[in-house]
């Protein structure tokens, strides 16, 4: 993607601030829209429109909400589907409530916690990366209907209608599709299903705007339409899924299926700068880290050292590794394992944190020490939604690496997600995207996996100001946290808050990335000084966030992806 440096100046501040803007393809207005109603910003234009034409009939944000899961389920193939999981995070206005619901796939009842080791005790990752034994319980669709039984107001079938659609009559095929199915060519090309649906005969990836269609996964859409959640946890479909990967040899059965439950937590949350931060709990890490890394750094007022300086990025570095840090240590499964949730987001620990990042050279990883607590965890997809009465839904979902496990299920045009590997193979040990696992992280049946998705919601005086989310593994936490940072602390308007050169460090290994445009090379000189070791990387984020406004909302889907924002006045 052509990416070009532009120079924006903000009230109070003279820094020079680099941002990308969207590919020649695309423009500005595709990635940024005002309405006085309702907002919608996804990484698909086929699935925002799913979203606004459910409002249009009548529904309500949860039905907007199922349609784009099912859009994007489609429309996003590499990132997410039906055969995956994911989080939400849904603000009640009328309640003032924020609720978050945790479908995030589970290890099949037949796991075991040595399951990809050799009998020395080596990891194989590409048995939690490629194949039958990578896959894990899928929790969408139970997800989807659950949620949308409990607070809906069109019928289920209606909401499916425009993802069957999409599906039967297809969509142009856009360059991150493209670029995942060169990725991952060799495996999907061994699965005839796989090759009829994405390649040329020949086994070439066609051209950019040649039409994708998904026949086979219309049809299972339809049956899910007709019969609910069992139109995909029973009969058919889920004969076909345990068919597939019993012939491929994994472990999912009927019984992991049938027994598939979506549980309810309590979100976590944080005060900063006056704003009140929901973000997701465990399994998931992204919500605690988040917020620690926005509480580290409050005492340190950026706004005066600037957006994109060496003191600033230094500070951020800090307290990035010091979150990661703590994912290793403290992350897991709360229903396995007791996480210190609370703890870890508790001022006088924050605290102790704050200070600890607050050093002339770089923190090293070898250096780092657990802190322990006063009291007692790349592609992915996200999407981000604020209607007219006040609600704001913000959901990750995912089928882990690109096109997942690589395998379909027979017939069904359903690919099933790899997240077994994000648990740790062992202690120490590190998944796809680098992260270092712990022992609350290892291997049990019906366990989920830890994760980075961090779908967030920002209320102001219990009313809505922001609600944003990103894909891309481990990337997820700090993406989001910057983009809060650029907004909150520095002042940036949400398109350049979104858009600015981000930075990435995750404790291990001990590399500060720097995504293009890079930064200015004085300031990069003297991050070298302070002992950061900086490589320039994509760091894969596409984030999706949405703004209140005095005139209603505000909507950004970045510019470095395909995305689409879109209102209704």
């Amino acid at each position: 993607m052509l990416r070009v440096l532009l120079l924006i100046f903000f009230v109070g501040c003279s820094h020079r601030v680099r941002i990308v803007t969207p590919s020649l393809n695309d423009s500005r207005n595709d990635h940024e829209s005002f309405a006085s109603k309702t907002m919608v910003t996804t990484q698909g234009r086929g699935t925002t429109e799913a979203a606004l034409e459910t409002f249009k009939n009548g529904g309500n944000i949860i039905d907007a909400f199922v349609a784009a899961s099912f859009a994007i389920s489609v429309e996003r193939p590499h990132s997410t589907g039906i055969g995956g999981g994911g989080f939400l995070l849904y603000f009640s206005k009328k309640e003032n409530k924020v609720y978050a619901f945790d479908f995030r796939e589970v290890a099949p009842i037949a796991a075991v916690k040595n399951m990809y080791l050799t009998k020395k005790g080596e990891t194989q990752p590409l048995l939690s990366q490629e194949g039958a034994l990578a896959v894990a319980n899928p929790g969408l669709v139970r997800g989807l209907f659950d949620i949308h039984k409990r607070f809906g107001k069109l019928s289920w079938a209606e909401t499916i209608l425009p993802a069957i659609r999409l599906a039967r009559h297809g969509f142009p095929l856009y360059k991150q599709l493209q670029v995942a199915l060169l990725d991952r060519k060799d495996l999907l090309l061994l699965d005839p299903e796989a090759k009829k649906t994405f390649y040329l005969l020949d086994g070439s990836i066609p051209s950019l705007g040649s039409l994708i269609i998904q026949e086979n996964l219309a049809k299972t859409l339809e049956i899910i339409a007709e019969k609910g959640a069992d139109g995909f946890y029973e009969g058919k479909v889920a004969s076909a899924i345990i068919k597939t990967i019993s012939k491929k040899r994994g472990l999912l059965s009927h019984r992991d299926l049938k027994t598939y439950k979506m549980v309810e937590r309590i979100p976590v949350t944080g005060i900063y700068k006056g704003l009140k931060i929901y973000s997701m709990p465990p399994p998931s890490s992204g919500g605690i880290h988040v917020i620690q890394i926005l509480k580290m750094l409050g005492p340190h007022n950026l706004k005066e050292k600037g957006p994109q300086t060496a003191e600033s990025i230094h500070l951020m570095a800090n307290a990035m590794q010091r979150a990661f840090l703590d994912r290793a240590n403290y992350l897991g499964d709360p229903d396995f394992n007791k996480i210190p949730t609370s703890s870890l987001v508790h001022e006088e620990y924050l605290s102790k944190l704050s200070n600890s990042i607050n050093t002339p050279k770089a923190l090293k990883d070898g250096s780092l020490k657990k802190i322990e607590l006063p009291y007692e965890s790349t592609d992915t997809t996200h999407f981000t939604i604020g209607d007219e009465e006040g609600n704001l839904v913000a959901s990750t979902q995912t089928i882990n690496g690109w096109f997942g496990s690589g395998v379909i299920a027979e017939g069904t045009g359903i690919i099933l997600n790899n997240e077994m590997d994000d648990f740790a193979q062992k202690v120490g040990a590190q998944n796809l995207f680098g992260a270092v696992g712990g022992e609350f992280n290892l291997i049990e049946p019906r366990k989920r996996p830890l994760s980075s998705m961090s779908p967030t919601i920002i209320t102001k005086d219990d009313s809505p100001f922001m609600a944003l989310g990103s894909p891309s593994g481990t990337r997820i936490i700090t993406c989001v946290a910057q983009t809060i940072l650029n907004s909150v602390e520095f002042g940036m308007p949400l398109y350049e808050s979104v858009a600015a050169t981000r930075i990435h460090h995750q404790w291990q290994p001990d590399v500060l990335k720097v995504e293009s445009p890079y930064l200015d090379p004085v300031v990069e000189k003297e991050l070298q000084d302070r002992g950061h070791k900086i490589i320039h990387e994509k760091l894969g984020c596409s984030v999706q966030a949405i703004k209140k406004t005095k005139n209603g909302w505000e909507g950004v889907s970045d510019p470095r992806g395909e995305g689409f924002a879109k209102g209704i006045d």
